[in-house]
């Protein structure tokens, strides 16, 4: 257990200065819209208790760093029913700019891990990765099964300018394969010379990494880093928010550059249409509203190295604000198609609530997810909108999941799907 109290202890001056002011647990003041959808910790608003906020995890981290108590079954509960979703650290460096919240939620769970306190679910997930490649005991050999019947170049085969990284969801959920195959198709028929891995395509490692096994991420990060270099490829685009995230911020935080652009699809397909390559023409009559994927949107910041020995002065630090994730190309997609009216939920940006998918969640606490999620489709029903529209397959899928199980009248779509009817495509 030594190796992650020496972490915690790097991180005992944050959890220091926690002023236990509470304001992590809401939009920030000024933000707030209504009483209503004022929260911003799924965590905390669910289990009414303040162990289970952010703040709250920084009192459990300093006390068993401290030795003035011991990790539990129930403390790790605790620990894990958490999304990850970085919201509260973007409330807090609203007031206090010093403190790094979602390192030390990332420590508390290797310090789970290696003290044993591993969720049975969460064990599922490592095991399915270290046997067949992804997070969703699915084959490995039928990861590549969603590029059938399209001639995409094979980057074990030839050199491309961009790689194209589906994920897991995407590869192996069915039921969203009609987007990503029109995502990669759009990019074809663009004349983008774009490969892609199939069945060869590895997990990006981050779900390891915010369960925390922190060390199984590294050799996912030294694979896909041979990869890349291998395919010549300039550009790394993913449709999956999650995956975004790891190569973009994960990876070099942990010491892993890739040594290529990393963008998300919405980014590749938006600078295509401003350039006037894609021409929206088909009206889609329809009121929508967008949700900010977490891993995309506050947490899409880019990584910049700090070395120092404050984190205030010496040198100053660069904050994670959040303010600077993908949040504008998206929106920019939705408003180029003819018919759409786009209209915004009160939280929104960096202030999002999250779908209820993230940081292991999904498989330990279905129904915590799904309650989150339904508080979502609950804010997006209030603003008149028909449908609910995302960037990332994670949260589609829940939202979809969620709106199914509550007989919900909300549509919910990717916003390729919309930019696809408007193609005529689908």
């Amino acid at each position: 257990m030594t190796g992650v109290i020496m972490s915690l202890q790097e991180l005992k001056r944050d959890m220091e200065g926690c002023s236990r002011c509470s304001n992590c647990k809401w939009v920030p003041h000024l933000q707030i819209k209504s009483w209503r959808f004022a929260k911003v910790c799924p965590s905390v608003d669910r289990y009414n208790f303040h162990a289970y906020s952010g703040g709250g995890k920084m009192i459990m981290a300093n006390s068993l760093l401290e030795n003035r108590t011991d990790m539990t079954d129930a403390l790790s509960e605790i620990v894990y029913r958490c999304q990850l979703c970085g919201a509260c650290q973007v409330s807090c460096q609203a007031y206090r700019d010093d403190i790094d919240l979602s390192d030390v939620l990332l420590e508390m769970r290797s310090h789970c891990v290696e003290g044993g306190y591993v969720q049975a679910e969460h064990l599922d997930i490592i095991e399915s990765m270290k046997r067949e490649d992804n997070t969703m005991n699915m084959l490995k050999s039928d990861r590549g099964n969603w590029a059938e019947g399209l001639d995409i170049p094979d980057i074990n085969k030839q050199k491309v300018d961009v790689l194209f990284h589906a994920g897991c969801r995407y590869s192996y959920d069915e039921d969203l394969r009609d987007t990503l195959r029109f995502s990669i198709s759009l990019l074809l028929q663009n004349g983008i010379k774009v490969g892609i891995a199939g069945r060869d395509e590895s997990c990006c490692g981050g779900r390891a990494y915010e369960i925390g096994y922190q060390g199984e991420m590294k050799n996912y990060s030294e694979d896909m880093a041979s990869r890349v270099k291998a395919s010549g490829a300039k550009i790394l685009v993913t449709p999956c928010s999650d995956c975004y995230y790891t190569f973009k911020y994960l990876y070099p935080k942990n010491g892993r550059k890739l040594g290529v652009e990393v963008l998300h699809i919405t980014e590749y397909i938006d600078s295509l249409i401003k350039k006037g390559d894609i021409r929206p023409g088909k009206k889609v009559p329809m009121r929508v509203t967008y949700h900010d994927p977490c891993h995309l949107g506050r947490r899409g910041e880019i990584y910049k190295e700090w070395h120092g020995d404050d984190k205030l002065m010496r040198p100053v630090k660069y904050k994670q604000s959040g303010k600077y994730g993908i949040f504008d190309p998206p929106r920019d997609i939705l408003k180029s198609i003819p018919g759409v009216d786009l209209v915004e939920m009160e939280r929104i940006r960096e202030y999002s609530w999250c779908c209820g998918s993230g940081g292991g969640v999904y498989e330990f606490d279905p129904d915590f997810a799904r309650w989150t999620a339904n508080d979502r489709l609950a804010e997006a029903l209030a603003t008149g909108a028909e449908a609910l529209v995302t960037a990332c397959p994670w949260c589609e899928r829940l939202f979809k999941d969620a709106a199914a199980e509550s007989n919900s009248d909300i549509l919910v779509y990717d916003v390729c799907d919309l930019l696809a009817q408007s193609l005529g495509e689908l």
